[in-house]
């Protein structure tokens, strides 16, 4: 959690699935921006290849790679706003948005925060670093993370959110030739993002069951909200 928070439990993703693929179609529109073809971008590459890896239908990626690059002559306005603050018992929370309407947006999230503290711009920023990361699995038995972390020039990893997941966490510059690099190195690329990672995160310990209970519900409230796209939440472990 110290990376990306994740909504737990089976139910929960099978319900999330439909936000999962409004969360790409976002991305890809934005991608998209620069041009319609995977194979000249990079970032609309990473992100195509994420939505495949999730399975979203064909029809609905490629509506929004022509809606993202104009093709279908609709236009696309997001704009990217980062909230800053904390969940229950002070764990530092930064909450990424692509939102079509800030006047909607803003006042969601002082709603949603008033169970936490919702900070001004910085005020929690200081205490993550802003790094790229990389969801990758071994392709088989043995295959060694920090010999590929080394050989692939990745900056560091650590175990992902899922058994027998590795997050590699690189310079945000390095994100897309690490990504391309991994695979030689035994390693299939499950998801690339950029994102923020807790320089000190909360160790769970020192949380109550209920107090760790009332910090997943909130983070849970905010996921559910259409305009956010991640959360990283300063929560070790």
């Amino acid at each position: 959690m110290g990376a990306q928070w994740k909504a737990k439990g089976k139910e929960l993703a099978t319900n999330a699935k439909g936000r999962v693929f409004g969360k790409l179609a976002k991305d890809i529109m934005i991608a998209a921006r620069s041009g319609a073809d995977p194979a000249s971008n990079a970032r609309l590459r990473l992100v195509v290849e994420q939505a495949r890896k999730v399975s979203m239908p064909k029809d609905t990626l490629e509506r929004a790679i022509k809606k993202g690059a104009g093709l279908t002559g609709e236009a696309v306005h997001f704009e990217h706003v980062i909230y800053e603050g904390f969940a229950p018992h002070r764990v530092p929370v930064m909450v990424e948005c692509l939102t079509d309407n800030v006047n909607r947006t803003a006042p969601e999230m002082r709603v949603l925060f008033r169970k936490g503290q919702l900070g001004t711009s910085g005020s929690v920023a200081w205490d993550f670093d802003h790094v790229g990361m990389i969801e990758a699995e071994p392709l088989a038995a043995g295959a060694d993370p920090e010999l590929a972390a080394i050989e692939a020039g990745a900056q560091d990893f650590e175990p992902g959110e899922e058994e027998g997941v590795t997050m590699f966490l690189t310079d945000p510059a390095d994100l897309d030739l690490v990504s391309r690099a991994l695979p030689a190195q035994g390693f299939s690329v499950l998801s690339v993002k950029l994102g923020y990672k807790s320089k000190n995160p909360v160790d769970p310990a020192s949380l109550s069951a209920e107090q760790l209970e009332e910090v997943e519900v909130f983070l849970a409230a905010i996921d559910a909200n259409d305009d956010v796209q991640n959360i990283f939440a300063g929560l070790a472990g």
